[in-house]
């Protein structure tokens, strides 16, 4: 009969001996570690006491890196004063084991190897925790059942374990981070357009910001009516469609300026979202879209915008009411699953804090919910694009452009974002206090109409990458899509 690799454990009574694990490599690379201190350069950036399954090799462990942290030599003899009392070395014959240890010096040759598998062992030791907690806790009826949250809950501790396992820890050296720093400076010279991140389709915003950092949260807040759904969705688009086009090309994933988006819509649903880029893909307006007013040659451009976008990498999450640890989930889950690179959340405010303290305690919860996508942005490594409402404060000042302290109900979302954009139109305002036609103010309503109709102002209130200032877009009310401003007056001179 087949040995099975791992016993079936009753989670009241777990037996150790079951769980995975190799007491002998622990030994071994404790012993090798003693031998030649400077191994210990190579295992510790990854390896922790707690990584080892014997409780007393763990404390070894440990000890002989405190004492090679203070430049001294860590053996059975240096060693020896810290174990006298230790009440587990003791049944194994007191500090005359740290000897045994090193008995084999043959160890040395392999004690790379003997840290991977204590590490992996580790691991999967972990993975057994969280299953087990799964299902001890999706076995107790006995208070409040969420299943949703059990789940949530599970995918969050996989993740960790999965985190765990993925990297050598967070410290870089200057040399690397120098790098780092080169390779984007690199990017951005051969992009032609000074973009050193994610583009954003718009090659005005790309020269003021760079583009969209890895680990950056960027605010984008406007009074509604602004257009920063529209906005928002016309980058999402944009940054989904360069990496299509850069994977038909070819390009070096490294080297790239697009992504696959995740983008949750915590107002529109996923229809409503889709039809807004029907609309400006096809020049149909989504009005017309909606209530079939159409001919057979828009309804032809809709299905040809339609097939293009099929394969398009940007993926809509409509669930209303989310947490934010349930959206955390989710966007691990996305970037495990299909390697998104960019997040959008519309909006901010509809989302929930993990809180219960209600409407009374609105401004931690913001503080909470803005601290936890600068969170995500930095876990993933991508961009996160975050929309704000704005306070009404704005309405009762003559000049009608955002400010920094008009962001609602929490100064954490300035202190958190990396940068903040304020998106502003001009005409909407305009357009709210039109005069009649006979009134003498008339002629110079239509004057001012006549130069902001169709214009918008992107404001950069804070970056950290860069100056703040203003950039000046073009904006199709009609199909909701934001495009790069041409000041004809700067076009260049035609002669005949």
């Amino acid at each position: 009969m087949a040995s099975q690799p791992f016993a079936i454990v009753e989670p009241a009574a777990p037996d150790a001996q079951s769980l995975p694990c190799n007491v002998e490599a622990e030994a071994a690379l404790l012993g090798a570690l003693m031998i030649d201190n400077r191994l210990a350069e190579d295992v510790q950036t990854k390896l922790r006491p707690d990584h080892f399954f014997e409780p007393l090799h763990g404390r070894i462990y440990e000890q002989i890196l405190r004492l090679i942290d203070r430049n001294m030599i860590a053996n059975p003899v240096t060693l020896k004063p810290l174990f006298e009392s230790d009440e587990q070395m003791k049944e194994l014959g007191g500090p005359a084991y740290l000897a045994q240890l090193t008995g084999s010096g043959a160890a040395i040759i392999g004690a790379r190897d003997f840290a991977e598998q204590v590490y992996d062992l580790a691991l999967l030791r972990a993975l057994v925790g969280v299953g087990r907690e799964m299902v001890e806790r999706a076995m107790d009826t006995s208070e409040e059942v969420e299943p949703k949250g059990q789940i949530e809950a599970a995918e969050s501790a996989l993740y960790k374990v999965a985190e765990e396992g993925g990297g050598e820890g967070s410290v870089k050296s200057f040399g690397l981070a120098t790098r780092m720093a080169v390779q984007m400076a690199e990017k951005a010279l051969n992009s032609g357009g000074g973009l050193s991140g994610l583009t954003t389709g718009l090659e005005t915003v790309n020269a003021k910001t760079g583009g969209l950092h890895n680990s950056d949260l960027v605010i984008l807040a406007g009074r509604p009516g602004m257009g920063k759904t529209a906005l928002a969705t016309n980058i999402a688009f944009n940054t989904a469609r360069r990496w299509l086009q850069e994977e038909e090309d070819g390009i070096d994933p490294t080297k790239r300026a697009g992504a696959g988006v995740a983008f949750f819509s915590l107002e529109m649903s996923a229809d409503q979202l889709a039809t807004r880029i029907l609309a400006e893909n096809s020049g149909i307006s989504s009005e017309a879209l909606r209530m079939g007013k159409i001919s057979q040659h828009d309804f032809r451009n809709l299905a040809r915008a339609a097939a293009e976008l099929e394969s398009l990498p940007l993926y809509i999450d409509d669930t209303p009411g989310l947490t934010i640890a349930a959206l955390r989930t989710r966007a691990r889950r996305l970037k495990r699953q299909r390697n998104i690179g960019f997040i959008v959340v519309d909006y901010l405010q509809l989302l929930q804090g993990t809180g219960r303290g209600g409407n009374d305690n609105r401004v931690q919860e913001i503080s909470e919910i803005s601290r936890g996508l600068k969170t995500l942005a930095k876990e993933l490594s991508v961009p996160v694009l975050a929309l704000s409402q704005l306070s009404r404060a704005v309405e009762q000042r003559e000049d009608k452009r955002p400010q920094l302290s008009d962001l609602r109900e929490s100064g954490s979302i300035e202190q958190d974002a990396d940068m903040v954009w304020f998106v502003y139109r001009e005409e909407y305002y305009l357009a709210a206090r039109q005069p009649a036609e006979d009134h003498p103010d008339f002629p110079k309503w239509q004057e001012e109409m006549a130069r902001a109709y169709g214009l918008a102002e992107l404001l950069v209130a804070k970056q950290r990458h860069g100056s703040t200032g203003k950039v000046r877009l073009k904006f199709e009310a009609k199909i909701t899509r934001f495009s790069d401003h041409v000041d004809e007056s700067h076009l260049p001179e035609i002669r005949g």
